[in-house]
C-alpha cells in the first residue's frame, strides 16, 4: 500500500491545499460542532464555548509546533529556522499542543470562576474526534511513520518523504538514494486514529450520563489516550527522544495515567460527598 498525498491540489498561482492543514481544520470544525451538540443534549450554554475552542484551537497550535521544533531543531530546522512557521507542512507534536491548551484553559476557568472539570470534560470528549483527523492528515503528509515491517499492513512513502529521508540517512543507509519508495512500515498514524475514533465514540456517548460527575470525563480520556499512546509509541519508526527506558511521550503518558486515576477518585467522592444521603430530611 502506497501512503503520503501531502498536496491535495492547487489552483492556478494560488498556494496549495495541502492534506494535513485541511485535516488540522476539519478537526477543529467537527470537535466544535460535537461540543454545541454536547451542550445541547445536556442543556449548557454553547455561545460561550465558541471563544474559549479558538483560544484552546490557537495554543494547542502554537505549543504543538514548539514541542515538535524543540524535539527535531537539529535534524530539520537548524538549517532553515524558517520553516519553523511552515505549520501546515506537518511536524506538531500532541502532547505539546495539550499542555498548552491546557494552560489556557486553566487560566479561562480562573478568570471566568468557571469549575475546571466542568470544561475540561467537555473540551476532552470531543477532543479524540479532531485528533483522530488530525492523524490522518500525518499520513498523508507521511509524518509520524512506524517501524519498518514485512507485514501486510505496511505502507511505503514516496521519494523525499520523511520515512524514505530516514532510510536514505540511516548508517549504513537502508535503501539507496535512488530508491522511488521507502521501505514498508507500519501505518502508526492511521492505527492511532482509529483508537481515537473509538475513544470519541465511548466519551461522546457517556458525557451525557455523566457530565454531572465532574472530572470522570476527563478521567476516562487521560487513561485511554494514555494507553494507546504509551503503546503505539512501540511501533514508531521516526526519530524519538528518550527519557531512560521509554519515549518523551510515554513518559509524559505514565503521567497522564496517574493524573487520570486522581480524576476519577476525584469525580467519585466528590459525587458521593454531595450527594444527599438517604433518608435524611428536611
Amino acid at each position: 500500500m502506497a501512503g503520503m498525498h501531502s498536496i491535495l491540489f492547487q489552483l492556478g498561482s494560488l498556494p496549495p491545499i495541502r492534506s494535513y492543514g485541511l485535516c488540522m481544520a476539519l478537526g477543529f470544525l467537527l470537535g466544535w460542532l460535537a461540543a454545541v451538540r454536547l451542550c445541547k443534549r445536556t442543556g449548557q450554554n454553547a455561545d460561550a464555548l465558541s471563544s474559549l475552542l479558538t483560544w484552546l484551537m490557537l495554543s494547542a497550535v502554537v505549543g504543538a509546533r514548539t514541542a515538535y521544533v524543540l524535539e527535531h531543531w537539529t535534524t530539520e530546522f537548524a538549517g532553515n529556522p524558517l520553516s519553523v512557521l511552515r505549520v501546515d507542512q506537518g511536524g506538531l507534536m500532541f502532547y505539546g499542543g495539550l499542555i498548552a491548551a491546557a494552560i489556557v484553559l486553566i487560566v479561562y476557568t480562573r478568570i471566568c470562576r468557571m469549575h475546571l472539570f466542568q470544561v475540561t470534560d467537555l473540551v476532552l470528549a470531543v477532543l479524540p474526534l479532531g485528533h483522530a483527523l488530525g492523524r490522518i492528515g500525518c499520513f498523508m503528509h507521511g509524518c509520524c511513520y512506524g517501524k519498518i515491517t514485512d507485514s501486510w499492513i505496511g505502507v511505503c512513502f514516496p521519494r523525499e518523504s520523511p520515512a524514505w529521508w530516514e532510510q536514505v540517512s540511516a548508517v549504513p543507509p537502508l535503501i539507496e538514494r535512488t530508491a522511488l519508495k521507502s521501505l514498508p512500515v507500519i501505518p502508526t498514524q492511521l492505527i492511532e486514529s482509529a483508537a481515537n475514533a473509538l475513544l470519541f465514540v465511548l466519551l461522546f456517548s457517556l458525557y451525557p450520563r455523566k457530565h454531572t460527575e465532574r472530572g470522570f470525563i476527563t478521567g476516562c480520556y487521560l487513561i485511554g489516550y494514555a494507553v494507546l499512546r504509551f503503546g503505539i509509541e512501540y511501533l514508531r519508526g521516526d526519530p524519538r527522544l528518550a527519557v531512560g527506558p521509554f519515549s518523551i511521550s510515554q513518559t509524559i503518558s505514565l503521567g497522564l495515567f496517574v493524573l487520570g486515576v486522581l480524576c476519577l477518585a476525584y469525580a467519585r467522592f466528590a459525587n458521593r460527598l454531595l450527594r444527599p444521603r438517604s433518608g435524611s430530611q428536611r
